[in-house]
């Protein structure tokens, strides 16, 4: 084991229109290849799969995310679709998510946590 840390990704792609059952069959067949999937919901033409990814700090496991849907492509019939969203957060960052209400964002100006 390498005592790295492990951090919570959100992965968010998109393109062309494909039958939902392509998308379902490839999300569950990257479950199988990818064995920290925990979720993923798709729609005919987006995708976001959320999984925890053991790394060294947030910019490695960032181009492991960016990597994960064209290395799995071919190996679980992934549409060719493009990476419009990625977010990499540490475990105790993830955690805070779920313990505080989230507020709206402010449109001017700045806001605590």
């Amino acid at each position: 084991m390498s005592g790295w840390p492990f951090w919570h990704v959100t992965i968010t792609v998109a393109g062309d229109v494909v039958p939902a059952e392509t998308i379902r069959h490839g999300l569950e067949q990257l479950s199988h290849d990818h064995p920290f999937l925990l979720t993923g919901r798709y729609t005919a033409d987006r995708a976001e799969i959320r999984y925890w990814e053991e790394g060294p700090d947030a910019r490695a496991v960032a181009r492991l995310a960016l990597a994960l849907w064209e290395d799995h492509r071919g190996s679980a019939g992934l549409p060719d679709w493009q990476v419009v969203g990625l977010e990499v957060l540490d475990r105790d960052t993830f955690r805070r998510r779920g313990k505080v209400p989230a507020e709206p964002v402010s449109l001017v100006g700045v806001a605590p946590f």
